[in-house]
């Protein structure tokens, strides 16, 4: 396995293996580890592992990738509620806490690959749900994650693998 790493910058690039696209990048700007808060809307600066990837099997194929890749479906979930035990997991709908839904109308999480922020361990309300997924035409600010346009983004999965890292950085 080669390990690979892409970097975001808060100039809104997006490079690595020979690869540069525009991106978007959190509303609350680049944000340190150790002052990241849930809700913030900060992109927490690091090296994140790039877990899995969720993809939205009723608007797309399977995208070829090396990462691990889950079907969403209508019952999928994110909790962002820091007093949850299950706090930044995926959970199943309905759930009483305060979450996340991954089934969404608009097409930012169609592909969603899950980063390796704040899981091993969790820490509560240190930021949930960072996830590396599509940007809106526009490339809005997102609420901490770091997005691609739809064609960038799958040229970018079909070279991931579980060693692959997105360096999140100024």
């Amino acid at each position: 396995m080669i390990e690979r790493m892409f970097t975001a910058k808060a100039d809104g690039t997006f490079t690595g293996n020979e690869l540069s696209f525009r991106c978007a990048i959190g509303k609350g700007g680049m944000v340190g580890t150790g002052v990241k808060r849930e809700g913030d809307g900060g992109s927490p600066l690091g090296i994140w592992p790039m877990r899995r990837l969720f993809y939205r099997a009723d608007r797309l194929q399977r995208p070829q990738t090396g990462l691990a890749c889950i079907a969403l479906r209508p019952h999928d979930g994110w909790c962002d509620a820091p007093d949850h035990p299950l706090y930044n997991r995926p959970v199943a709908l309905p759930f009483t806490a305060r979450h996340e839904t991954l089934w969404r109308e608009d097409h930012v999480y169609d592909l969603m690959v899950e980063l390796g922020y704040n899981d091993d361990p969790v820490v509560a309300g240190r930021g949930s749900a960072i996830f590396f997924h599509l940007a809106r035409e526009t490339y809005a600010p997102t609420e901490g994650c770091i997005a691609l346009a739809r064609a960038d983004m799958l040229q970018v999965l079909r070279i991931c693998d579980p060693g692959t890292l997105l360096e999140i950085r100024l």
